[in-house]
């Protein structure tokens, strides 16, 4: 295809090529021969520049660049205006690329008309400080801007339907965008180095917070942000700026970008609002001491105290389903004071109070690999080990619990590593001392603990490693090597007693009454947990019953073994 230049050139080339069609010639077979070379839509574009060619011969104008520009664009219009082949694309490329010089400014200039309809324009400006220009500061990936592939980075906007922006604020031109409707034609310098179309992104993130655009002043534009919630896949399709990443949430209808505060400025703004709630919460403290006359040791000990009050749980070895289920006791695990977490090289998911983005990928466990580590962590009255002994008792082939250590003495019926690892206190110490525990406590003057060894020991034999944990103990197993399923369980608890049976606990199961008291010990424990902990958690499982909750996770169990999760990339990568 020839390249279309401006001036005569395009002139007296479109004039050639439609002379044939003059009504006062005999053009039957004219018509004939075109129809057979070009296509009915193609044949349609001739007419119409046809029409446009008589116009200017009545008047007969001199063809300079604005009535080439002008015919480029009518053309250009009527292209986008359907699908395209693929001349007709080059074609629309070459009438769209800057070749046309302005004879009033002698710089490049690229006419651009896009169809808005109800959407956003899908590109934000700035003006620059140094040169007074009004720039195109980025572009929304699947926004009206970013589909046409006519407007970059960088490109400086000189007029909007013909109004010049030139003396105008980015506000003004903003609302005269968003103003516009239907046909939108820009006038653009395009930038020095115009930039190719980026490919797409695939970088995903996983959100650890929550962000609401329309209550964050820091955005450069609130209707762009991207609103969504901790948990939530990001796909992150340009992280040029520094500031403020484009990404797209995965399962999103919306083909659409929007901004999010990048990880960087996120941390950076976390940090502001930590160190201002820490000078808060001390001017408070200080403030209370002086008005109220109590001390802050005092009053620290208290809070710490009532931290650490712990309900005692009962013990959890028995028999299920006339199958003996070794099971790590929680009721060894009382007291913050008696419980010692193992230091580890598992990966750091990160300071509570400075959690932004953790980049994950699609992982399915592969038929030669060793299957991933199902940890359960629960709130007060989830009752979660014996959850994980009926799961286990249902299926013992496929599901088992690593064996914990202990230095109680052995009982007359149990057997060296199927109830317990019996080992002396020297023996315990020494393996806590190095690390092998994920966590470890004492109960009635005995030490329970459950080591690395133990989970490799089941993981080994192909099963599925199911382990219940407090959850300080997820950072020292978020390796590459567990790929752990985190699975947080929760009982179903009622606002009071009044709306629930009055003899069954929330658990499941009659052990007797409890009052609204227990029950708001229950949420709080469940509130406590979600903040903390929350983003690491891959799954929370609300307890109604035993039996509802037993087939809940066996089912999730199932779908690991077949299905594909999101995990961090370094699980992966290493």
């Amino acid at each position: 295809m020839p390249v279309l230049t401006a001036g005569a050139g395009l002139h007296e080339t479109l004039a050639l090529l439609t002379s044939q069609l003059r009504p006062d010639a005999n053009h039957k077979e004219d018509m004939v021969f075109l129809k057979d070379v070009f296509s009915e839509r193609s044949l349609g574009y001739l007419m119409k520049i046809h029409e446009k060619l008589r116009q200017y011969e009545r008047q007969s104008p001199t063809p300079v660049l604005h009535s080439a520009s002008s015919l480029a664009e009518d053309v250009a219009e009527e292209l986008q205006s359907g699908p395209m082949s693929t001349e007709e694309k080059e074609l629309l490329h070459l009438l769209t690329s800057p070749h046309l010089k302005d004879e009033l400014e002698e710089e490049s200039v690229k006419i651009v008309r896009l169809v808005k309809n109800k959407e956003p324009l899908g590109a934000t400006i700035r003006r620059d400080d140094a040169t007074g220009m009004v720039i195109v500061a980025r572009i929304m990936r699947g926004g009206a801007a970013d589909r046409s592939g006519l407007v970059h980075v960088g490109d400086e906007l000189r007029e909007v339907n013909g109004v010049s922006v030139i003396n105008k604020r980015p506000d003004e031109i903003s609302q005269l965008l968003s103003q516009s409707q239907g046909s939108i034609t820009l006038k653009i310098i395009p930038a020095i180095k115009e930039e190719d179309r980026l490919k797409e992104s695939k970088v995903y993130m996983r959100a650890l917070f929550d962000y609401i655009p329309l209550e964050d002043k820091a955005t450069p534009c609130q209707e762009a942000g991207l609103p969504f919630k901790r948990g939530d896949i990001l796909q992150v399709v340009t992280q040029d700026d520094p500031t403020w990443w484009q990404a797209k949430r995965v399962g999103d209808s919306n083909l659409r970008a929007g901004l999010v505060p990048s990880k960087q400025f996120q941390e950076s703004e976390q940090f502001i609002l930590c160190r201002s709630r820490q000078r808060y919460s001390l001017r408070s403290l200080r403030d209370k001491a002086s008005q109220q006359h109590i001390t802050l040791l005092t009053f620290s000990i208290a809070t710490i105290e009532a931290a650490c009050k712990q309900p005692e749980d009962c013990d959890c070895e028995g028999y299920f389903n006339g199958q003996y289920i070794a099971g790590l006791r929680r009721s060894f695990r009382l007291s913050r004071k008696d419980r010692q977490g193992s230091a580890g090289e598992g990966s750091d998911p990160g300071d509570p109070d400075f959690l932004t983005y953790e980049e994950v990928t699609r992982y399915q466990q592969r038929p030669h690999e060793r299957p991933r580590l199902v940890v359960l962590i629960g709130s007060l009255g989830a009752r979660i080990n014996e959850l994980k002994q009926r799961v286990i008792a249902e299926n013992p082939h496929r599901f088992a619990v690593a064996v914990p250590h202990t230095t109680r003495p052995k009982k007359p019926h149990e057997k060296e590593g199927v109830e317990y690892h019996f080992v002396t206190k020297q023996q315990f110490d020494a393996d806590a001392l190095n690390n092998k525990f994920i966590e470890h406590g004492e109960y009635k003057e005995n030490q329970y603990g459950t080591s690395i060894e133990a989970i490799r020991s089941v993981q080994a034999k192909n099963k599925m490693c199911v382990v219940d944990v407090q959850p300080e103990a997820l950072k020292r197993l978020r390796t590459a090597e567990f790929k752990p399923y985190v699975i947080f369980v929760k009982p179903r608890v009622p606002e009071s007693r009044r709306r629930r049976s009055a003899a069954t606990s929330p658990g499941g199961g009659e052990h007797g009454r409890i009052t609204d008291e227990d029950l708001q010990e229950m949420r709080q424990s469940a509130i406590q947990i979600d903040q903390q902990y929350g983003h690491l958690v891959d799954r929370v499982l609300i307890k109604e019953d035993s039996a509802s909750a037993c087939a809940e996770l066996r089912g999730i169990l199932e779908r690991l073994e077949r299905e594909s999760f999101w995990v961090p990339v370094s699980w992966v990568r290493t």
